[in-house]
């Protein structure tokens, strides 16, 4: 019996994707649940799996097509045995020879994807000398890009006064990334709001049970889960800033679906944790830690990328002192935090070096007015430098 191989159904917010790298050939056997291909759309990498065992008879869309939700994009005969080897003739016009930059690629580089190999060959690099972030070592286009990027190595030849460039496609992530910044900047009255909290009080407690929290648990005791409780009694005191725009109407979320910005190979994506007023704080921290390692291993799904009411990006991981965080459209805050240093304060009028993070809150003056932004980020530096507050909700 023939059957067809589908597009999932794509959130709203995703209107179409990208077919990156068939990983079998026509004539090939297929198990059910295979991984036939990656699909890649502006929040992540989905696979595509195989809905029954049999033999990839027909490939509909070739690698690099555009494609929405339920397009057919293969057909698996689930009666046929597979062949000794595959009949190239028996591919599809769709998956016809590469272009002649593509052909034009260095040999090798099986491992890498084949956006990789067309950028790495226009550029006339080979793709072997790029080491791979992907999975399994697979060498990804940003892999290439990035691999470019870098500066050139002391002249091996004599100068020749020229002024190179490389012009890369974005990625439909980096696309997409810049699509919503612009339309934050563009469509709200983005105000920043900046306050300083000591994280002595915070460091001594996760020093005293982070063994035994890891321990009990089987996850390490962060700082970002502290943040999130504290963001999510901020947000109940102050509900607005939890809020969102819809045309003249006012949004107010009865949940607290917090995202946490983590870095992957492809770019910046923002997980969310759901009901994170309903989590413990290992719970949330279990959270955390898988969200970073699917992440890294392109394993995030589209709907745990949608949505959310409040976000918190975390600069200071890379070194940042002070930022101005964009607002994640819908919502009406965002919260940044920034590297913590050692810095003089006066306490009872004595001038004592203490553990000092930054924080910095965008909002959407068109709804949050001043003080509730102020006092918002007030109530999460008290919670932060008093963490009792958290267990005691005052």
């Amino acid at each position: 019996m023939i059957i067809e191989v589908l597009v999932p159904q794509l959130p709203e917010s995703v209107s179409e994707a990208t077919l990156i790298s068939w990983r079998k050939k026509v004539g090939e056997a297929v198990a059910r649940d295979e991984n036939l291909i990656d699909l890649e759309t502006d929040k992540v990498v989905l696979e595509i799996p195989a809905p029954q065992a049999g033999v990839l008879v027909e490939i509909v869309q070739a690698d690099g097509a555009t494609v929405g939700s339920l397009d057919v994009i293969a057909k698996i005969d689930t009666a046929a045995v597979a062949a000794a080897a595959p009949v190239q003739a028996a591919a599809p016009a769709a998956a016809a020879p590469a272009p002649a930059a593509v052909q034009a690629a260095p040999a090798g580089g099986a491992n890498a994807m084949p956006a990789a190999k067309k950028i790495a060959a226009d550029a006339g690099v080979n793709v072997n000398d790029v080491a791979g972030t992907g999975r399994g070592g697979r060498v990804l286009k940003e892999d290439v890009q990035n691999h470019l990027a870098k500066p050139a190595a002391p002249a091996v030849a004599a100068p020749t006064g020229d002024r190179p460039e490389q012009r890369v496609p974005m990625s439909r992530l980096r696309a997409r990334v810049a699509e919503r910044l612009l339309q934050s900047q563009q469509e709200n009255a983005i105000l920043t709001t900046f306050n300083e909290v000591n994280m002595k009080p915070l460091m001594d407690l996760r020093n005293k049970y982070k063994d035994k929290f890891e321990k009990d648990h089987g996850v390490k005791l962060g700082f970002m889960g502290f943040f999130v409780k504290a963001a999510v009694a901020a947000l109940k005191k102050y509900p607005i800033v939890n809020a969102s725009v819809d045309g003249n109407d006012i949004v107010y979320h009865g949940y607290f679906d917090i995202g946490v910005a983590v870095g992957s190979p492809r770019g910046l994506v923002v997980p969310i944790i759901r009901n994170a007023d309903q989590l413990s704080l290992a719970e949330i921290e279990k959270t955390i830690a898988d969200f970073g390692k699917r992440a890294q291993e392109g394993k995030l799904g589209v709907e745990e990328l949608t949505g959310g009411t409040y976000t918190i990006s975390n600069g200071g991981t890379f070194g940042s002192m002070m930022s101005t965080p964009i607002i994640n459209p819908p919502q009406a805050a965002i919260l940044g935090m920034h590297a913590t240093k050692e810095r003089a304060v006066v306490e009872n009028g004595q001038v004592v070096a203490r553990p000092i993070m930054y924080l910095a809150q965008s909002y959407d003056h068109r709804i949050i007015d001043g003080r509730e932004a102020v006092l918002s980020l007030v109530a999460i530096k008290d919670a932060i430098e008093d963490p009792a507050r958290l267990l005691l909700d005052i």
